[in-house]
């Protein structure tokens, strides 16, 4: 079992502005609840006990909020336990995964965009990332969405993969079926030879492809694309009308 994760949650979410100007990204509401709260359910949900939280755009704000959610953990919608992580200097994605590996063990965990929104398929994501891990042929897996069906600009794609869930980088002018779902599941070797400090996670995973050593998996649920205010928009929108049926 997968008993810890790590939830990005650090970035300056620009391109949300005016909604993010004084609010984290992480924070926004979505359905009910704040981005952030949907994460952390999943992550209960799959098992998860420990989660840390890197924070530096309105980091004091984070703080309390996850205070505030620590004090109710004797209810279990309120789990799992989260370690905040202070970062004064961006230290893009793979820079934070690294500076937390202390707190996130030798084992491998869960790695997730402190803005990922997802609705499953018929199995949970998580679980789905859990099962096609094996340590002895990859060092990540990353949770992908076939990019026709996203809603928002998502350009030419990201990557590309074989009947064996092997990942490829899109080539110069090739358009791609896949997207970057902003979930992973990862082992710490995949940093283990990543300078410290700022880096992004795309060194490790370029790193990781070279050797043959990621791997991907298709979600078969919905996935958001959460970019700007109108994204959120669209997602909300979407969601009332599942709710109510309304599918006009």
């Amino acid at each position: 079992m997968t008993r810890r994760a790590m939830l990005l949650a650090a970035g300056l979410g620009t391109r949300m502005r005016p909604l993010t100007d004084r609010m984290p990204k992480p924070l926004l509401p979505l359905g009910g609840k704040a981005l952030i709260d949907h994460a952390l359910d999943r992550l209960d949900e799959a098992g998860v006990d420990t989660v840390v939280v890197n924070a530096h755009w309105q980091a004091d704000q984070l703080a309390a909020y996850l205070e505030r959610r620590g004090e109710r953990r004797g209810e279990r919608r309120n789990r799992p336990r989260t370690v905040l992580l202070r970062e004064p200097v961006l230290l893009d994605t793979g820079g934070s995964v690294k500076a937390a590996l202390d707190l996130l063990g030798p084992e491998p965990f869960f790695v997730l965009n402190g803005d990922a929104f997802w609705l499953d398929g018929t199995r949970p994501a998580l679980a789905r990332l859990a099962a096609a891990f094996e340590p002895a042929s990859a060092d990540g897996v990353l949770l992908l969405h076939r990019s026709f069906q996203v809603h928002g600009e998502v350009g030419f794609g990201d990557f590309a993969l074989d009947a064996g869930g092997t990942l490829r980088r899109r080539r110069e002018r090739e358009i791609v079926p896949y997207v970057y779902a902003g979930l992973q599941i990862i082992a710490p070797t995949l940093l283990a030879e990543m300078p410290g400090g700022r880096f992004s996670m795309n060194m490790a995973w370029d790193a990781a492809l070279s050797r043959g050593r990621l791997r991907g998996v298709v979600h078969d649920g919905l996935w958001f694309h959460l970019s700007t205010p109108a994204d959120l928009s669209e997602a909300e929108s979407i969601l009332q009308a599942r709710l109510t049926g309304d599918t006009r």
